[in-house]
């Protein structure tokens, strides 16, 4: 599994910084929009011209504003907003992998719902498996993946051992399986709360909800290694 920053953290901070400030805010709520001349914003915001020169500046040098002249008359310019600035405030990890492998401590509930899920979301195969599998998938659990017209594979859970192979992502979906394995395996961690603790439906229903906002978030930055 390799990993990519895209983004430059000092130019995400100045942005942040550019922004931190209500005028600043409100000349970006505006650019959002429309483009304005400086003197449109003036006349919007009620701001003195010296003030609104150094909160332009500042967004300017932030990359946030950009700033060109009128094709009609050159004498005036027009700001505009740079939206990749703040699309950047984002941060996104890419991630190369050639399988993603979710893990719980049992391999019953979590880890097989999400390998369920992802498999739905993603050409990128996943699977699942525990640090110590239970006997069988819990029934909540399958009851769960019916509700969701999710397709559990009809193996039983695995240990993480004979399983795990070169190139896969690891992504541990509980508490106790992430604090028992081992610093030196690379990961993720998603504390995803356990319904087996309460084996109510609801309990399933919500790990479900849980785990396909994460995944879903995260299918875009995964790619085939």
């Amino acid at each position: 599994m390799s990993v990519e920053l895209k983004q430059d953290p000092a130019a995400r901070a100045a942005v942040f910084a550019a922004l931190a400030e209500p005028a600043r805010l409100a000349i970006v709520d505006h650019l959002l929009l429309a483009d304005a001349s400086p003197s449109e914003l003036r006349a919007i915001l009620g701001m003195q011209s010296n003030l609104l020169a150094h909160h332009l500046g500042v967004l300017k040098k932030a990359g946030v504003v950009r700033q060109s002249r009128s094709e009609a008359d050159g004498r005036r310019s027009y700001l505009n907003l740079n939206r990749s600035a703040l699309e950047a405030l984002i941060p996104s990890a890419q991630r190369q992998a050639r399988r993603v492998v979710f893990v719980c401590s049992q391999n019953s509930a979590r880890s097989q719902l999400a390998a369920a899920i992802w498999n739905r979301r993603s050409e990128l195969p996943a699977t699942s498996a525990g640090t110590h599998p239970a006997p069988r998938i819990h029934p909540g659990a399958v009851a769960a993946a019916r509700r969701h017209k999710l397709h559990l594979r009809a193996h039983a859970p695995r240990y993480l051992g004979d399983v795990l192979a070169a190139g896969d992502l690891v992504i541990a979906v509980c508490d106790n399986a992430h604090e028992e394995l081992p610093r030196d395996l690379v990961r993720l961690h998603w504390s995803v709360a356990d319904p087996v603790r309460t084996e109510r439906a609801e309990a399933f229903d919500a790990a479900v909800i849980d785990l396909a906002d994460r995944i879903d978030r995260l299918v875009p930055n995964i790619t085939s290694a």
